[in-house]
């Protein structure tokens, strides 16, 4: 596959500064082992920072069947460094700030540097044990939200939503039975996954049959989901597509289903979708055009954007994900200021939006200042 020359130079850039980040935390990590007098080969210590740091990405080269396992290894390896990266490289800038200021002052470097190195290997290891808390046990959110429109054969309904599952090689059956075990207690009337359902790669779904686990939700009018951008990014759409609907989930894509004569379902592409080569993607005008507006209509959308569109549509309910909240601070300050909504609830005009955090995770199973949510909605109508 050929590469446009300007991604190219991008990806060296980004690249070059990841290497070069990765440096600064390596240094510092010699300088507080030269202050605590630790003893330790420099070529090994940076031949194995190095491929840790690249191991995210050495983990997706192909290898042959015997070594899939080590490559697996790998990548989960290279996802937690994800996490130690970002953290470490604050930590790291915080204590040289201090470094600098200890060396105004006239203290002792090497007392310093010892001590500091001591207090930043705790915050990380209490922020992973955190962090971990808050990815793998998932809460469950409530809304009731008030429509004014006939709820067909029931004044209320009950929708459980959970996206950004991202099924992979971190994130699988032992996760996904925990969204199993809640949907089961809830018994809604609809199950809705509004996208990134798989985690690119459809291996290690198809390896251990989580569309079977998947296959265990359960509720009155069915399970509906919509893509993300990672199932485009894993390329094997119609496969994937397939196995949901040998298990009873719909993969809806620019599609509308009507639920009951009650109420309509829209499932929209992915925002990836809009690129030519992925065929585009319908507006929501042309989405809704001809349906009962008279009836609620709740939309899946996996990116929240064009809140205005879908409002103007008569779109009654928006549901997104996406954005995972940032997934650790202080990525949140960042999605809170590309997304109108990045995370939570909010009111467009008559349109209520909810955008959820996302029930899985990418890359390392660690949030902080975010969780792990599954989304319970309280429909009530006229």
């Amino acid at each position: 596959m050929a590469f446009h020359p300007r991604f190219i130079l991008i990806l060296s850039a980004v690249m070059t500064v990841f290497a070069s980040l990765t440096f600064f935390i390596g240094w510092n990590a010699t300088q507080w082992m030269d202050a605590a007098h630790l003893s330790y080969d420099a070529g090994w210590f940076w031949t194995v920072l190095y491929v840790v740091a690249f191991s995210y990405i050495l983990g997706r080269v192909p290898l042959p069947k015997a070594f899939r396992p080590l490559g697996r290894l790998i990548k989960v390896i290279g996802s937690y460094y994800i996490f130690l990266f970002e953290i470490g490289f604050i930590l790291c800038l915080i204590a040289d700030i201090g470094g600098a200021a200890t060396k105004l002052a006239g203290g002792n470097l090497d007392a310093y540097a010892e001590i500091a190195g001591y207090v930043v290997i705790a915050i990380v290891i209490g922020m992973f044990a955190l962090g971990t808390r808050n990815g793998l046990s998932p809460i469950v959110r409530r809304y009731e939200l008030d429509i004014d429109k006939e709820g067909g054969i029931a004044s209320t309904w009950t929708i459980v939503v959970a996206s950004d599952i991202h099924l992979g090689n971190v994130i699988g059956n032992r996760h996904l039975r925990k969204l199993v075990k809640r949907v089961e207690a809830i018994k809604p009337d609809l199950v809705l996954l509004p996208g990134d359902v798989i985690d690119d790669s459809i291996e290690p779904f198809l390896r251990n049959e989580m569309s079977k686990t998947l296959g265990l939700l359960k509720a009155r009018y069915g399970v509906y989901a919509v893509l993300g951008n990672h199932e485009y990014y894993g390329g094997h759409i119609p496969q994937y597509i397939e196995e949901m609907r040998k298990v009873g989930i719909r993969v809806m894509q620019d599609e509308t289903v009507e639920i009951a004569g009650s109420l309509y379902i829209v499932g929209r592409k992915d925002k990836t979708a809009e690129a030519s080569a992925l065929g585009g993607r319908l507006p929501v005008s042309g989405l809704v055009e001809g349906l009962d507006l008279a009836k609620p209509v709740i939309m899946m959308d996996h990116q929240p954007t064009k809140f205005q569109q879908a409002a103007d549509a008569g779109v009654d309910l928006m549901l997104s994900g996406h954005t995972h909240r940032g997934q650790f601070a202080p990525n949140h300050w960042i999605t809170k200021r590309i997304f109108e909504l990045d995370w939570g609830y909010m009111r467009k005009n008559a349109m209520h939006v909810i955008v959820s955090s996302g029930f899985g995770l990418w890359g390392p199973p660690i949030r902080i200042a975010s969780r792990s949510e599954i989304i319970h909605v309280t429909l009530k109508f006229k």
